[in-house]
C-alpha cells in the first residue's frame, strides 16, 4: 500500500499537465521570436497565461511567469521597498519565503498577531494602520489567504479594505489556496496575488504573480523583455503549459474537491477520540488540510511511522540537523506545547476516501504500538 497525504508540500502531477508539456518539449520555438516555430510557442504561452488567470480571476495582462511561488513574494515585496516602503507588516503565519524574505529586507518589520485559530487580528491590524508614520513610506502587510500548515483562511478581503484606507500595499500568497478553493485576486482585494503550480498538479519551478493597477512592480532580474519588461529570462515553455494545463484542470475541480472536508473531518474525529488536537478547528479551513498535534507522540516519530506503513504526510515542524524545531505557524497560535507533536495531512486532486481512511487506520495503529511501548505515559508528556 502506497497512500500520498502531502500535497500541500507538492501534489502529484496531473496527466493534462504531462501531456501539455510533452507537446511543448516534442517541438521546437522561442516565444520571443518572430518565425511560425516562435509564434506557435507564443500562442502555447498565451493560452496557458489565460488558463492561469482564470483560476485566480485576474485579467490575464495582469499575470507574469516566474520561477515559483517563492520569486513570486519576494518580487511583490522587493517592488514596494525599491517604492519607497521602509516597514513592511506580515503576519505571523506566513511561509518562509515572505518571513525571510522580509528578514533579509534591511527595512524594519512588525509582525501581525493571529488568534489560537490562526486566524489574523484585523482589530490589530486596523489601529496599528492609523498610526502609520509618513515617513515609513507606503504600507505594505502581506497576508497569506490560506495557511500552508493548518490550511485555516484568512480574511484577507477585510484586511484589503483597512490597507487599502491607509493606501496601502496588500500582498496575498494564495499559493495554498488556489485549486483548493475559490480565488477571486480582485474581489478579495489583493494589489498582487502569488501561486504556483506545484501546488494544484503542475511541474515545480513555475509561479506567477498577478498586479493590480495599485501595484507598480520593479523589475529584479534583468534580461531581455519578456513578460512584459517586469522579468528578464526566455521563459520556460514546458514548465508554464503544464502550469495552464494544471490551472485549467484545478478550476474545473473545484467542486469536487470540496468533498475532501468530509474525508479530513471523519479522519480527525477518530484521531481526537484518542486525544488528538485539531489546529484551526472552529476556523474556516481548506478541504484538504488537517494539521493534528497527538500530546506525548513527537512529530518526527509519526511521521516515520506512517512512512513504515507505506503512508506520506509531513511534520508540522520543521526539521534541522535531526532536532525538531518547533512551527512559527502553531507558535504564533499559542500551541508551541504541541508543536512538537503535530503532523500535516494533505489530500490532493487525486486523492480518495479511502486513502484518508488508510491513513487513519495506519495512524491509529502506530498510536496503539506506541502507547503499549509507554504504558505509563501521560497524554500531556513529550515522549
Amino acid at each position: 500500500m502506497s497512500v500520498y497525504l502531502d500535497h500541500n508540500a507538492t501534489a502529484k502531477v496531473r496527466p493534462e499537465a504531462i501531456a501539455a508539456m510533452t507537446q511543448v518539449l516534442e517541438n521546437v520555438g522561442n516565444p520571443s521570436s518572430i518565425h511560425a516555430a516562435g509564434r506557435t510557442a507564443r500562442a502555447v504561452m498565451e493560452q496557458a497565461r489565460a488558463d492561469v488567470a482564470a483560476l485566480i480571476a485576474a485579467p490575464a495582462s495582469t499575470v507574469i511567469f516566474l520561477s515559483g511561488g517563492t520569486e513570486a513574494n519576494a518580487l511583490a515585496m522587493e517592488s514596494a521597498i525599491a517604492g519607497g516602503t521602509r516597514r513592511l507588516i506580515v503576519s505571523a503565519i506566513e511561509h518562509d519565503s515572505i518571513r525571510e524574505t522580509a528578514a533579509a529586507s534591511g527595512v524594519a518589520v512588525e509582525i501581525l498577531p493571529v488568534d489560537a485559530n490562526g486566524v489574523a487580528d484585523m482589530a490589530w491590524l486596523k489601529d496599528r494602520l492609523a498610526r502609520w508614520d509618513a515617513a515609513d513610506g507606503r504600507p505594505f502587510v502581506a497576508l497569506m489567504l490560506a495557511n500552508n500548515e493548518t490550511g485555516v483562511v484568512q480574511p484577507v478581503a477585510e484586511a484589503a479594505e483597512a490597507v487599502r484606507a491607509a493606501d496601502g500595499w496588500l500582498h496575498v500568497d494564495a499559493i495554498q489556496a488556489a485549486g483548493k478553493i475559490a480565488v477571486d485576486s480582485r474581489a478579495l482585494g489583493a494589489d498582487t496575488l502569488s501561486v504556483s503550480a506545484h501546488k494544484i498538479g503542475g511541474p515545480q519551478g513555475i509561479g506567477a504573480l498577478t498586479f493590480g493597477p495599485r501595484a507598480n512592480l520593479f523589475r529584479r532580474q534583468h534580461g531581455g523583455g519578456q513578460e512584459r519588461g517586469r522579468r528578464g529570462g526566455t521563459e520556460n515553455l514546458p514548465g508554464i503549459a503544464g502550469f495552464g494545463a494544471a490551472a485549467r484542470q484545478a478550476l474545473a475541480g473545484l467542486d469536487s474537491y470540496q468533498a475532501q472536508a468530509a474525508f479530513r473531518d471523519a479522519a480527525a474525529e477518530r484521531m481526537k477520540s484518542e486525544g488528538c488536537v485539531v489546529m484551526g478547528e472552529a476556523a474556516p479551513r481548506l478541504p484538504n488540510t488537517l494539521c493534528i498535534a497527538a500530546p506525548g507522540w513527537t512529530s518526527d516519530l509519526q511521521v516515520m511511522g506512517l512512512d513504515l506503513a507505506g503512508v506520506m504526510v509531513s511534520a508540522g515542524a520543521a526539521c534541522s540537523s535531526g532536532k525538531v524545531k518547533a512551527s512559527p505557524v502553531l507558535e504564533a497560535m499559542g500551541q508551541g506545547d504541541l508543536a512538537a507533536c503535530a503532523i500535516r495531512v494533505s489530500g490532493g486532486w487525486c486523492s480518495t476516501q479511502a486513502d484518508w481512511e488508510a491513513f487513519t487506520t495506519a495512524w491509529l495503529q502506530a498510536y496503539a504500538r506506541h502507547s503499549a511501548r509507554r504504558p505509563n505515559s501521560s497524554l500531556g508528556q513529550v515522549a
